[in-house]
């Protein structure tokens, strides 16, 4: 079940960010007011797993005694929000949000039971788009660019439908990074890729990168490369509150592969990328996003396209023609 939020702050426009902030993230915003006109009814008829309190002016206010006297935990917030655009915005959110998930939960937990429907779906549906003969490539081969496919709530299914549409013999391989309860992380290969052509596996350290295969990002410990652009699991959890955290993913991806890499981000909720998405783009990298229209939650790509890094906006099946071409043409230059 989503957590519910009750806010509690005293300018309007800290109001709307919380507000938004907090559905993006996939939290249920229950109540929201100044506290200076909140009544003691109202505070007791609210149903809320967590209030969020955020003052400007620091007033002392008696229904603010009454709540902290309560049994519903209180959580003080991080201070007036940066515009949603700045690049302090990200690390803002990423604070907040690491507070949530210790004290009422991760929305993302819903992610692995999901998986069961991809599992249980009959055959695939429209067959997977034609490879020009400019671009084929043999697997098992180095990859010529290395694609980050970045996903949360919703993702499974976006990209799935994204691997369904891509034809085998591209000169490219993938990343994917999920954001998934660990419990579930040895379900998503076979989930994600029961229909397509493509070797879905779980990332395999020590190993190059390769035309025809996705390796899953693992949750548990962060994944980078070493010199020779081998995959590397580090000795270290990702940075909170994502896992894996697609910022560092990105970082880690950009740092290695530079212009032959690329970004799409897929359905999601809240921010995750949007730190990193400016050292992708100095770096000469790449960063397409999900259509809104055709994800299950926009939050994640819009976030991308609210900053302008995203290029190109598609749906899963129209992002993959894109890549084709995207192919065609760095094999003709």
């Amino acid at each position: 079940m989503t957590a519910r939020i009750a806010i509690l702050a005293d300018t309007s426009l800290q109001r709307h960010i919380l507000q938004r902030a907090l559905t993006d993230g996939g939290y249920q915003v229950v109540f929201n007011q100044d506290p200076t006109q909140l009544e003691a009814t109202e505070l007791r008829a609210c149903e809320a797993d967590l209030w969020l309190v955020d003052l400007a002016q620091g007033e002392e206010l008696p229904v603010l005694d009454e709540l902290l006297e309560g049994d519903t935990p209180v959580l003080f917030g991080e201070g007036k929000a940066p515009e949603r655009n700045s690049e302090h915005y990200p690390r803002w959110e990423r604070a907040l949000f690491t507070k949530l998930k210790r004290l009422v939960g991760d929305p993302t937990t819903s992610v692995g039971p999901s998986l069961q429907g991809l599992l249980n779906a009959g055959e695939a549906g429209e067959q997977p788009l034609s490879l020009p003969a400019s671009l084929v490539a043999a697997d098992a081969e180095p990859a010529r660019e290395v694609w980050l496919l970045a996903a949360s709530l919703g993702g499974p299914l976006a990209v799935k439908a994204f691997l369904d549409a891509l034809p085998t013999g591209l000169p490219v391989a993938f990343l994917y990074a999920q954001h998934i309860d660990a419990g579930f992380e040895a379900t998503l290969p076979q989930a994600v890729g029961r229909h397509t052509a493509w070797r879905v596996r779980q990332a395999q350290p020590g190993q190059p990168l390769c035309n025809g295969e996705v390796q899953v990002v693992p949750v548990g410990r962060e994944l980078g490369f070493a010199p020779d652009g081998r995959l590397q699991l580090l000795e270290r959890p990702w940075p909170e509150p994502y896992s894996p955290s697609i910022d560092q993913m990105m970082l880690n991806l950009a740092g290695q592969f530079g212009a032959r890499c690329g970004v799409i981000a897929f359905s999601g909720m809240g921010s995750d990328g949007s730190a990193a998405a400016a050292y992708v783009r100095r770096q000469g990298g790449r960063i397409w996003t999900q259509s809104a229209e055709s994800c299950v939650c926009s939050s994640m790509p819009d976030s991308l396209r609210e900053g302008g890094y995203s290029e190109l906006s598609g749906s899963p099946r129209e992002l993959a023609a894109a890549l084709i071409g995207h192919l065609v043409d760095t094999v003709r230059d």
